[in-house]
């Protein structure tokens, strides 16, 4: 792959990232099944101009995201002290589900996972969304990674 097909690839992958988010915020708001939801999205307010894959991708980061919220909503609790999911900013919980679920079900690296959901984060939220997503979701890779948190390790130490 060249480097600009490598650059037009991941930018339609980032493209996928904000209809998914678009999807979940929905998802809030209106209760529906996910494969309802997503189909009303792409019918009502998704971009025509999208190619199939990059549509396929954002379908499959809503429904994977959609279908397992239990369980990605269980790792975000984990990690978001003192921080109930409800009271979580709409665009913020549903950034975190996405990253999540990248992390858990698709092999994307983490790395790349935590800074696509800062970028969305930053187009779709606040500031101090980021620095919240961040510490969120750095603690998760943690997890993921076996990696003790800077929070894990100095209350060991004490």
């Amino acid at each position: 792959m060249t480097t600009e097909n490598h650059e037009i690839a991941q930018a339609n992958r980032h493209k996928a990232r904000e209809c998914a988010l678009q999807i979940l915020f929905a998802a809030d708001m209106v209760e529906m099944k996910p494969a309802d939801q997503i189909d009303a999205y792409w019918r009502e307010l998704g971009d025509e101009a999208l190619d199939k894959p990059t549509r396929e991708f954002a379908s499959t980061l809503a429904a994977g995201s959609l279908e397992n919220r239990d369980a990605i909503d269980e790792r975000i609790r984990r990690r978001a002290e003192h921080w109930r999911i409800e009271r979580m900013a709409i665009v913020d919980r549903n950034v975190l589900r996405l990253a999540v679920f990248e992390f858990d079900y698709l092999d994307t690296p983490n790395a790349v996972v935590i800074n696509e959901a800062l970028e969305i984060a930053r187009r779709f939220s606040t500031y101090e969304a980021t620095q919240f997503i961040n510490g969120i979701l750095d603690a998760i890779r943690q997890d993921i990674e076996g990696k003790p948190s800077e929070k894990t390790h100095a209350s060991s130490n004490q």
